[in-house]
C-alpha cells in the first residue's frame, strides 16, 4: 500500500535564527510570502499524502495555530487578491488532515520520528525535513512508488563533492547498480571526515519508511551525544531488509541557515510569474 501519511519533524528551536525564532517558529519564516512549512505540506499533498503528522514542541504554539483552519483568514486573503495563498491554506482540513504530537526533549531525528508512531500506525510513511524545500514533488512520488513496489524503505540521495560530505550522512552501496541507481544501501556513516567517507552519496531530507522502521527506532541505542539518529536505524534495517536509495530529481533549497534561507527566498521568488520579472529587474539595476 502506498504511503499516505507524512511525518514532518518540527520541534527544533531554530537557534541559528535567534532572536526571531524566539517568537516565530523557523518553519513559518516566509519564502517571500508563503511560510516554508506550507511549501513542504504542498509537496506532500501533491505526492498523494492525505495525513500529515507534525512533530512539534510545546514551546512553538505558532505551528499549531497555523495548521488549524481559520475561514476568516482565508476570506481575508481572497479580499486582498491572494487567491493562491488562500487556496493553499484551504487544503489543510480538506485535502489533508493534520495531526500534532510533541517531542518534549530534543533527542535527535530518530527520536522525533518515533514520537509519531501512534498517529502513523502500522503502515509505511513519508518523512519530510522542513529545513529542506524541493522544486516539486517528483522525488517524493518516486520514493513512495519505490517503497510500494518493493516493501522496502526508500531514501533520497545526492552526489556531492567530497569536500562537502562531512556535513551529511554518507552511504555505501552494493556493487552492480547503474550510475543513476537505484542503490541498495549497505552502510551509513554520519558526518564522516572527507578521508573516511565511503562514497560521495549523501542522504538528503526525503524518506519513505516501512512500518518496521518504528521497531528499529525503538531498539536504537543513543549516539555518543545522547541523540537517537535515523541514520543508525537505517543502517540497522539494511542488515536484514533492503533499504533503497534514489538520486534526487528536483531542485533543493536548504533553509536551515539564514544564508540558505535567503538564497531560497530569492531563487524561488525569481521563479514566480507574479514577482519574478520585477525582482529580476531590480536585481539587474542594483547589481549592474
Amino acid at each position: 500500500m502506498k504511503a499516505r501519511t507524512a511525518v514532518i519533524p518540527a520541534a527544533g528551536l531554530g537557534t541559528r535564527f535567534y532572536p526571531i525564532t524566539k517568537a516565530v517558529p523557523k518553519e513559518l519564516l516566509p519564502i517571500f510570502d508563503v511560510p516554508a512549512l506550507q511549501l513542504v505540506m504542498d509537496e506532500a499533498i501533491d505526492a498523494g499524502i492525505d495525513h500529515i503528522v507534525l512533530v512539534s514542541s510545546r514551546a512553538k504554539p505558532g505551528l499549531e495555530n497555523y495548521v488549524t483552519p481559520d475561514p476568516a483568514v482565508v476570506s481575508k486573503l481572497r479580499d486582498l487578491g491572494r487567491d493562491d495563498t488562500a487556496d493553499r491554506i484551504s487544503r489543510i482540513g480538506t485535502d489533508v488532515r493534520v495531526s500534532i504530537t510533541y517531542q518534549d526533549n530534543p533527542r535527535g531525528l530518530g527520536h522525533a520520528i518515533g514520537c509519531a508512531q501512534e498517529l502513523v500506525g502500522d503502515e509505511s510513511f513519508a518523512v519530510l525535513l522542513p529545513d529542506e524545500l524541493r522544486g516539486d514533488s517528483s522525488i517524493l512520488k518516486l520514493l513512495i512508488d519505490s517503497s510500494d513496489a518493493t516493501g522496502s524503505s526508500a531514501i533520497e540521495l545526492k552526489r556531492v563533492p567530497m569536500d562537502e560530505v562531512s556535513a551529511y550522512g554518507v552511504v555505501s552501496v552494493a556493487p552492480g547498480a547503474s550510475a543513476d541507481g537505484p542503490f541498495e544501501i549497505t552502510d551509513v556513516v554520519e558526518k564522516p571526515k572527507k578521508e573516511d567517507a565511503p562514497s560521495d552519496l549523501i542522504i538528503l531530507g526525503r524518506y519513505v519508511l516501512n512500518a518496521q522502521m518504528f521497531e528499529e527506532l525503538a531498539n536504537l541505542k543513543p549516539a555518543p551525544n545522547g541523540e537517537f539518529q535515523l541514520t543508525d536505524a537505517l543502517l540497522s534495517q539494511s542488515k536484514h531488509t533492503p533499504v533503497l536509495g534514489h538520486l534526487t530529481t528536483t531542485e533543493r533549497y536548504d533553509t536551515g541557515t539564514p544564508f540558505g534561507w535567503l538564497t531560497a527566498v530569492i531563487d524561488i521568488a525569481l521563479r514566480r510569474n507574479d514577482v519574478g520579472p520585477e525582482l529580476r529587474g531590480w536585481l539587474h539595476h542594483r547589481l549592474g
